[in-house]
């Protein structure tokens, strides 16, 4: 029993999964859609956000600003690209966003968690959707 809110942000980028033994290995793109969700037994009582889980306004901000840093961008993991390749891409100004983990969706979903849990935001769980079918799911218990 309790509220439960949930904020969408989505951001376009290009990823590829170093030795998948699938397409995923090669370079393509998705419009990634994230889903914070965050639970409260029960509403503030007191102050502007009265009735509320928690102000969508203090929470959009946060979760675009996460997105933001990945947007147009090619995703990769660290040390799974070659310091030429790397060289040429940024020669031809590409932008590239090197992450330390392999850019699943769920690792994205722990992620964007986890970076919302730092900005004070008290999520419960993160929804990372790479298509309109497939989705990954992070949360503690």
């Amino acid at each position: 029993m309790g509220y439960r809110i949930s904020c969408k942000t989505n951001f376009d980028a290009a990823h590829f999964l170093s030795n998948h033994s699938g397409h995923c290995s090669n370079i393509h793109g998705h419009r990634w859609n994230v889903i914070a969700k965050i639970y409260r037994k029960e509403l503030e009582e007191t102050g502007s956000s009265r009735g509320m889980v928690i102000d969508f306004g203090e929470v959009k901000p946060c979760l675009k600003e996460i997105a933001g840093r990945f947007d147009h961008k090619l995703i990769y993991e660290k040390d799974t690209m070659s310091a030429a390749i790397l060289l040429m891409l940024k020669e031809e100004k590409f932008e590239l966003a090197e992450v330390g983990f392999r850019p699943t969706a769920e690792n994205f979903a722990k992620y964007f968690y986890d970076e919302l849990k730092s900005m004070d935001i008290p999520v419960s769980s993160v929804e990372v959707y790479e298509t309109p079918d497939n989705c990954a799911e992070y949360f503690e218990d």
